[in-house]
């Protein structure tokens, strides 16, 4: 599987120009950027929150960053998702994998200004194996309803 299956559809409705950059297997997003030789601050990582009530909300930070989760709670009782609901949530992709893509999956997304100030970005594909790079432009037009706010310390 090069991606999860609702990205590439993602990507094909959106006529998205993108590359696919192989990897070998990585296990999180700072690996990823080691073993890719990547600055880790181009690769995007997802964090997904919920409120306890069903609400789900995908945080897009840098893999360099660690999410601050008093910032996100000032709109609301956000915690850290369990793994176990994220291979519910995200049937298509590889455990750990989630792209950073939140409404391909029907998600909210708020990104930190540290990713939208990049260039192009690197997202997980879904697997530990690819990632995908696009423009930042080709990114924002991916997640057209994202919230830009600062998550990070």
């Amino acid at each position: 599987m090069r991606m999860a299956r609702k990205v590439q559809s993602s990507l094909t409705r959106a006529h998205c120009e993108y590359d696919i950059v192989a990897h070998p297997h990585s296990s999180s997003s700072l690996e990823t950027a080691r073993v890719s030789g990547i600055p880790a601050e181009r690769v995007a990582k997802s964090v997904i929150l919920d409120d306890h009530h069903g609400h789900y909300l995908m945080a897009v930070l840098p893999a360099s960053r660690h999410l601050d989760l008093s910032k996100v709670r000032s709109s609301g009782e956000w915690q850290i998702t369990r793994e176990s609901t994220l291979a519910h949530l995200f049937d298509d992709c590889e455990r750990g994998a989630v792209p950073p893509l939140g409404d391909s999956y029907g998600l909210d997304v708020v990104i930190d200004p540290l990713v939208t100030r990049q260039k192009d970005i690197y997202l997980e594909a879904g697997n530990h194996n690819n990632l995908l790079h696009m423009d930042m432009s080709e990114y924002l037009r991916m997640v057209p309803h994202a919230q830009v706010r600062e998550l990070t310390d």
